[in-house]
């Protein structure tokens, strides 16, 4: 980028300016005259190469100052280098796909399809941390561990879906996918490791005691963002089945939908992580944009500026033009009387 240290310098443009055209506009009063009865024959010589050019010296004496108060601006080209030093946080999203996620009560279709949607757009406000996702139903597994392909995380969220069509045993064995997500962080040398707890049901299933999990999480140093998906009560879980004609037909079962408050907040609040209740797509929004206020990303900028001087090639060219004019006007171009 060009700027110009002594910028008021351009200013003896203006004066410069105003010599030319006064000079142009009383340019006759200049040139010496001979007085004759009679102009006809004089008026159909036509000037020569050499008068014409005689105002050329001038020109250059005039460029020649313009470059020199240019010069006198100092323009500068500055380069700026920016040195980031970015500190990323290293996060695993651990998201329950048990078929209690199925039900219909929240936006745009229901539990699962707003834990998703919200997923991604989190994804995406992230910008330099590397961030993992753990499913569980009645089991665990992780779908993508930590990395920073963020494109290949949101894919793999656009293929998630409930334990019935991903053919693993139904539940909630929280104690196990707590224990797989601690695993995944446990060698993680970033200095903010968190983790991203999604459910909405209880611990009923698996071989690990959801205390047990919590006392891996923290002995990790982690810190845990637990998060209650749904209202508590009786509810239906959609239910797919095929017909006779093996048509896809959709039926209700009754079911009554209990999140455990107190596990999540314990979770929570032993590792220094915040418990929240998200019962419509709105508050789970809500939700992930408080947590991603919370996790921010460290970024130590460095700024250095150098400047170039550019003035040196306008001063010789203001000197050549010059010099140019003197010689021109004391030799090809000399007026005579």
């Amino acid at each position: 980028m060009i700027q110009w240290k002594t910028l008021w310098a351009l200013a003896l443009l203006i004066p410069l300016v105003a010599i030319l055209v006064w000079n142009f506009l009383h340019r006759k009063r200049k040139i010496p005259s001979l007085q004759f009865s009679s102009l006809k024959i004089i008026k159909t010589i036509k000037p020569s190469a050499r008068t014409r050019l005689m105002v050329v010296p001038s020109l250059l004496k005039a460029v020649a100052i313009v470059l020199a108060i240019v010069a006198l601006a100092r323009p500068q080209e500055a380069n700026t280098k920016v040195k980031k030093n970015v500190e990323g946080i290293d996060i695993v999203i651990c998201l329950d796909v048990s078929d209690s996620m199925l039900i219909e009560d929240m936006k745009p279709l229901n539990r699962m399809e707003a834990a998703k949607e919200t997923i991604q757009r989190f994804i995406e406000r992230r910008t330099s941390d590397r961030i993992g996702l753990v499913v569980f139903a009645g089991e665990s597994f992780t779908l993508v561990p930590l990395t920073l392909d963020y494109q290949l995380i949101l894919e793999r969220v656009k293929e998630i879906t409930t334990a019935a069509n991903a053919n693993i045993k139904d539940g909630t064995a929280i104690g196990v996918a707590l224990a797989n997500a601690a695993g995944r962080l446990k060698d993680s040398t970033a200095k903010s490791r968190i983790m991203i707890f999604m459910t909405d049901g209880e611990n009923n299933s698996g071989t690990i005691d959801p205390e047990t999990a919590l006392e891996i999480a923290k002995g990790y140093d982690l810190k845990i963002y637990s998060i209650g998906i749904g209202k508590d009560g009786p509810t239906k879980i959609p239910i797919y089945q095929r017909d006779i004609f093996g048509n896809k037909v959709k039926t209700y079962q009754p079911f009554d939908s209990t999140v455990n408050d107190d596990l999540l907040g314990r979770m929570a609040k032993d590792t220094g992580g915040k418990y929240f209740r998200a019962t419509k797509e709105d508050s789970l929004e809500g939700v992930f944009r408080e947590i991603d206020s919370l996790e921010k990303t460290k970024v130590d900028v460095n700024k250095f500026t150098r400047y170039t001087e550019l003035f040196s090639p306008y001063l010789q060219a203001a000197l050549i033009c010059y010099v140019i004019a003197v010689l021109l006007a004391k030799t090809f171009l000399r007026r005579v009387p």
